[in-house]
């Protein structure tokens, strides 16, 4: 079981990179402003959570591989020894979206709820979970004993 934690949280490492790639391109093309990640470490570190702080860059940078390391932990242990599927991957990775963005980063009064963001993050995002699962599945498929 701890090997396909390990594993899992390895995956998760190498999902959140990829992910963060498609985050910059939604940022490249318009579709969003600032990184989700930088907006949460904004509103964790003391100050107006509306304001850019030092440092917001990186540790925004290491909580979301941190968050995505630990989401891939828990997905390898979910999944045991079980083959990882890209369907499961994509349904886990939406399911994290869906409970971040509808739920406690709104919760929080971080983001605003997915039915009231910015049209073009959402879109981003998502794609950003799903691209975030399928690589977490095949990930965990090549790394998991």
């Amino acid at each position: 079981m701890l090997r396909q934690v390990a594993a899992g949280a390895a995956a998760g490492v190498l999902a959140t990179l990829t992910m963060s790639a498609a985050m910059v391109a939604g940022r490249r093309a318009g579709l969003m402003n600032e990184h989700p990640p930088k907006n949460v470490v904004r509103a964790m570190l003391p100050g107006s959570k509306h304001r850019p702080k030092s440092g917001e860059n990186v540790l925004g940078a290491v909580a979301h591989l941190g968050f995505g390391a630990v989401a891939g932990a828990t997905f390898g242990a979910f999944a045991g020894r079980h083959r990882t599927s890209a369907p499961a991957g994509v349904g886990y990775g939406l399911a994290i979206w869906l409970t971040s963005y509808q739920g406690w980063l709104p919760g929080l009064d971080i983001l605003p709820p997915i039915s009231e963001d910015r049209s073009g993050r959402p879109a981003v995002m998502a794609a950003g979970h799903v691209v975030y699962g399928l690589t977490l599945a095949r990930a965990l498929r090549h790394l998991a004993p």
